[in-house]
């Protein structure tokens, strides 16, 4: 019997966000290690599930793990903005809903010889064991302009500059173990998370182009011609959570005329569905404690009807 190596993040809210999914198939952007994908056959026995991922050892685990659902679901492999557009494109209508887990999974934290932990002995972070950018690359032959920028964007690191300076200053480096003992006096205090957390997750962020993916995902969304579908996206921090929270609204608006114009003269017929939840959801008291992970955790909800 398989162990299951990672608690899927906000699992009641997941299922009741597709529970009006009663038949078709739900695209499992983030498939992972099938958390999510297992709890949404397991509670529809109506729906079907086609998982992306683009890491080989979550694909084998996964695919093992989910086939007593036999026809029920589908695997493929590669970055989900394609995938899931190929998809969309394929099965049009059949298409009843869109999940996106967005970030690195526990297991991929914990397996320090994937470099994702602070406590690594090497430095890789690559979701995608065959992509050719890796966080030895960023760290090792970024310019300090270069580091500064996405320590400052995707880490929010409030003192990017010096960061960086000190990153170039002592590289190589090669291990994450090594990068985080190097800038840890560097990083604030006090806080729930390691210091050096939020170094490693803009290092991250470029290293898979996270932001870019989603982007990409949404627009394949917006592009689409599904007429009816849910769009479920889980965030862990507020870069992510700030596109999709833009995004929905932008899909909600009716009138899509500058703010300064006198009258509305684009058709005010522009939206392509509403907003479901109108504040993000979070984990509840019992997960919390069960799951310390899914602290930073934000589920948003968009029911597309064009």
């Amino acid at each position: 019997m398989q162990e299951i190596p990672h608690i899927p993040v906000l699992y009641r809210e997941v299922i009741e966000a597709f529970s009006p999914c009663d038949k078709g198939s739900v695209i499992d952007c983030t498939m992972g290690y099938g958390g999510h994908t297992s709890l949404l056959l397991e509670n529809n026995p109506s729906l079907k599930l086609i998982g992306i991922d683009q890491d080989p050892t979550a694909i084998a685990f996964s695919t093992k793990r989910l086939e007593l659902f036999g026809h029920r679901v589908e695997i493929r492999r590669g970055r989900f903005s394609e995938v899931a557009k190929a998809v969309m494109g394929e099965k049009g209508g059949e298409i009843c809903g869109i999940l996106a887990d967005i970030g690195v999974s526990s297991l991929q934290l914990d397996q320090r010889e994937r470099g994702f932990s602070y406590e690594s002995d090497c430095l890789d972070m690559r979701m995608n064991p065959d992509a050719p950018l890796s966080a030895s690359e960023v760290v090792n032959t970024y310019s300090q302009s270069e580091l500064e920028r996405i320590l400052r964007e995707y880490g929010e690191v409030t003192n990017s500059r010096k960061v960086a300076e000190t990153i170039v200053s002592r590289r190589p480096f090669a291990s994450a173990k090594e990068l985080s003992n190097a800038i840890f006096h560097l990083m604030p205090k006090g806080k729930k998370i390691h210091p050096s957390t939020l170094v490693m997750q803009a290092i991250r962020i470029e290293v898979n182009d996270e932001l870019g993916e989603l982007e990409r995902l949404l627009d394949a969304v917006e592009e689409s011609e599904i007429s009816r579908m849910r769009v479920a996206i889980i965030t862990f921090h507020s870069l992510e959570d700030r596109i999709v929270k833009q995004r929905f609204s932008a899909w909600a608006k009716n009138c899509i005329c500058p703010d300064e114009a006198m009258r509305c003269t684009c058709g005010n017929n522009h939206s392509i569905g509403k907003v479901i939840t109108k504040k993000p959801l979070s984990a509840q008291e019992d997960e919390l404690r069960a799951n310390p992970r899914s602290r930073s955790a934000k589920l948003r909800i968009f029911e597309i009807n064009r």
